[in-house]
């Protein structure tokens, strides 16, 4: 069969076999940011128990939301967002990609409480090609920088203050290469005052009218040696199976986070989901099947992470298409050996919930966060076509699985008002007004991207809130001014959550900021920090306890403790 480069919304229409044929297997099956821990032994028998459900408000028109994922062949990946606080104001301002059109930056102007309203400014993020973006503090100077991924040259923008930025490759000896960069994670490895980056690539653009099995080499770029904020060239990380999520996650507890990468199956050749020894000052190396690493393959979208199992340790959410995967860590005894409880947790989300479509779903983004404020993980899982693929369910609307204390998740986005036809992609939630209420933005291909305010039990004219929440932010000196790797723990009402503080995951789509924590009925909590590098139990890596009241913002510092907020 000759098989021609795409080069039109229609072209995607026709696919391989393996993929019709697994949208077949779906449909006869048919005929998921910090969140609390479910009990180990799983979800209990029997339906799930009722949900709280939150009331979202499309406030796309109101809030002077104007941006487009609009492109071809080059652009079927990607569509992101990065929501971070860079004028002091604690409300997240956005970065949204535009694919062939450029992108846009709109500061935050939200009233707190209030109704949503964000204004387009000039910041220098003012580019074209872009897939998606990641806020980070490079240079430690306590301003956020990004990281924008690109069709083409990746850039590193830095950070001047009052949501200003400028290209930063040349100062900081990065090289940003002229790849198809889709993914991207970050991480301080040991003792080094830099972030060590990582970056996942797609299909090698000068072999495009033949995309199956020529995947390129994902890139792992490390700090220079010396206190000048340098990065030394790129060291390939091989073999590329076109990656589309990366995440640096401390799978294990032992204080150094591991590389895991979710590849897109339809064009690679003998490849698999991967997971990366990333340790300081040695090679890269894959961990191997004699370690515990089972060979799985899916058309691997995005990854989300939380502790959902009382354990302590993370467990991980795949996008695909048709059902996706929740892995959880099958033993203890160190081996990354992880077995699949997406269909017992109720989180396959494998083909449409609504709209009438009955075709298998493709799913983008996903994030763990507690949008009800109940203090049980709740997924929300970002959907839509590929362009016009017929196989694949053409109305896919986004997931809001709500989860509660018996482990299971219920789908209750059309209750909710969190519906979404379009072909979505990259999203995130994120408190935008400050009400400790998620709201959610949602970028489309070939739409507008959309944001929905969280009006909780109320109406958009009368917001109500449900359950408690306590919002945090972590902050230390030296280079790694956001403690990435450490792990924020929270005591209420008798139960800890746990979240991992990390730069990566989801689809092209990040933020860095407050940790979100829904408390119930609980009106205080007791909250800790293990320290980056920390493992359970380690005391000299660990704070104190420190007693906090509920519905209220706080910074968590590693020399002043625990205090209040204030612009």
């Amino acid at each position: 069969m000759q098989v021609n480069r795409p080069r039109s919304r229609g072209a995607w229409a026709s696919r391989p076999r393996r993929r019709r044929a697994l949208g077949a297997l779906a449909l006869a099956i048919g005929s998921f940011l910090c969140v609390a821990s479910v009990r180990a032994e799983g979800p209990t028998a029997g339906p799930a128990a009722p949900r709280a459900v939150p009331h979202f408000v499309d406030e796309t028109d109101a809030a002077g939301v104007q941006s487009r994922f609009d492109g071809e062949w080059e652009y079927i990946v990607g569509g992101g967002v990065a929501a971070f606080d860079c004028d002091g104001s604690g409300l997240p301002s956005l970065f949204i990609a535009g694919g062939a059109n450029r992108s846009k930056f709109y500061r935050n102007r939200s009233t707190r409480g209030g109704a949503l309203k964000f204004v387009a400014e000039r910041s220098g993020l003012e580019l074209t090609s872009t897939l998606g973006a990641y806020p980070i503090d490079i240079d430690g100077d306590g301003i956020l920088d990004l990281v924008v991924l690109r069709v083409g040259e990746t850039l590193l923008m830095r950070g001047l203050g009052d949501c200003k930025f400028e290209r930063a490759n040349e100062r900081w000896a990065f090289q940003g290469g002229n790849q198809w960069t889709t993914a991207f994670a970050a991480a301080w490895i040991g003792d080094d005052a830099r972030p060590t980056l990582a970056f996942g690539t797609y299909i090698d653009r000068a072999r495009q009218d033949f995309p199956w099995g020529n995947c390129t080499d994902n890139q792992l770029v490390r700090p220079a040696p010396g206190d000048k904020v340098a990065f030394q060239p790129p060291l390939p990380l091989k073999p590329g199976h076109c990656a589309l999520g990366m995440l640096f996650s401390d799978w294990n507890r032992s204080g150094t986070p591991s590389l895991r990468i979710t590849n897109d199956r339809e064009y690679y050749k003998g490849g698999q989901e991967q997971l990366w020894h990333i340790a300081h000052g040695k090679e890269p190396r894959l961990y191997t099947e004699q370690e515990g690493w089972k060979p799985v393959q899916i058309w691997g979208m995005g990854i989300a992470t939380a502790d959902l199992d009382d354990s302590g340790y993370p467990s991980y959410y795949l996008t695909s298409m048709a059902d996706n995967k929740l892995q959880v860590l099958a033993t203890q005894d160190g081996r990354p050996e992880y077995r699949d409880v997406a269909f017992a947790r109720g989180v396959t989300a494998h083909r449409p919930f609504a709209g009438g479509d009955v075709h298998p779903s493709t799913g983008w983004h996903a994030q763990f966060a507690d949008v009800n404020n109940d203090g049980w993980p709740d997924l929300f899982v970002v959907k839509g076509n590929v362009g016009n693929m017929p196989d694949f369910a053409m109305l896919d609307p986004t997931n809001l699985l709500l989860g509660g204390p018996d482990g299971k998740y219920v789908e209750s986005a059309t209750e909710a008002g969190l519906v979404n036809y379009q072909r979505g992609r990259g999203g995130i939630l994120v408190d935008l007004n400050g009400d400790g209420l998620l709201d959610a933005v949602i970028v489309n291909r070939w739409d507008r991207a959309k944001v929905f305010r969280n009006v909780g039990a109320g109406t958009a004219t009368e917001p109500k809130q449900m359950g408690h929440w306590l919002q945090v932010r972590l902050s230390q000196g030296g280079g790694n001014r956001d403690a990435i790797g450490a792990w924020l723990e929270v005591d209420a009402g008798g139960r800890i959550q746990r979240c991992e503080q990390v730069i990566g995951g989801g689809h092209a789509s990040g933020t860095v900021g407050f940790l979100h924590f829904g408390l119930g009925d609980a009106t205080s909590a007791r909250v800790r920090v293990l320290w980056p590098g920390a493992k359970p139990g380690d005391a000299a890596l660990s704070s104190a306890w420190f007693d906090a009241s509920a519905d209220r913002s706080y910074v968590l510092d590693r020399e002043r403790g625990l205090r209040p907020w204030q612009p």
